[in-house]
């Protein structure tokens, strides 16, 4: 089991930036890959970025690919989300999320899901 808390979300300007973090507690975090989703109000959740347990391997979705940065930090046991260039669209709640095994793009793929955080980008 293993808990899952993000951390970061807020207002930005369209064009601004955000970092979003996510802490784990429980079992050995770098056990997991770890992605990051977003949905918004009405829509089904879409993937956003992954990365693999080491933190040597990291996909994109095409729509935040050049603009967003997924890295992790397992002493710390935390995953984070560098979000640049932010467009006014991109106003969902962010999750975070666990898997054993390898790097996934699948929502359904993950086991353990934080409880999200709000990012609102104003135009």
């Amino acid at each position: 089991q293993v808990t899952l808390v993000e951390s970061g979300g807020g207002l930005a300007q369209a064009g601004g930036s955000l970092r979003l973090s996510c802490a784990a507690s429980g079992r050995t975090f770098s056990n997991y890959a770890m992605g990051w989703f977003r949905q918004a109000p009405g829509k089904e959740r879409e993937f956003v970025a992954a990365i693999n347990r080491s933190g040597g391997s990291t996909y994109y979705a095409g729509s935040v690919k050049g603009r967003f940065t997924i890295s992790r930090d397992n002493a710390k046991g935390a995953v984070y989300l560098q979000m640049n260039s932010l467009k006014p669209e991109e106003t969902p709640v962010y999750y975070c999320a666990a898997r054993t095994g390898l790097i996934a793009t699948m929502d359904y793929e993950y086991n353990y899901w934080g409880q999200g955080t709000q990012v609102t980008v104003s135009s």
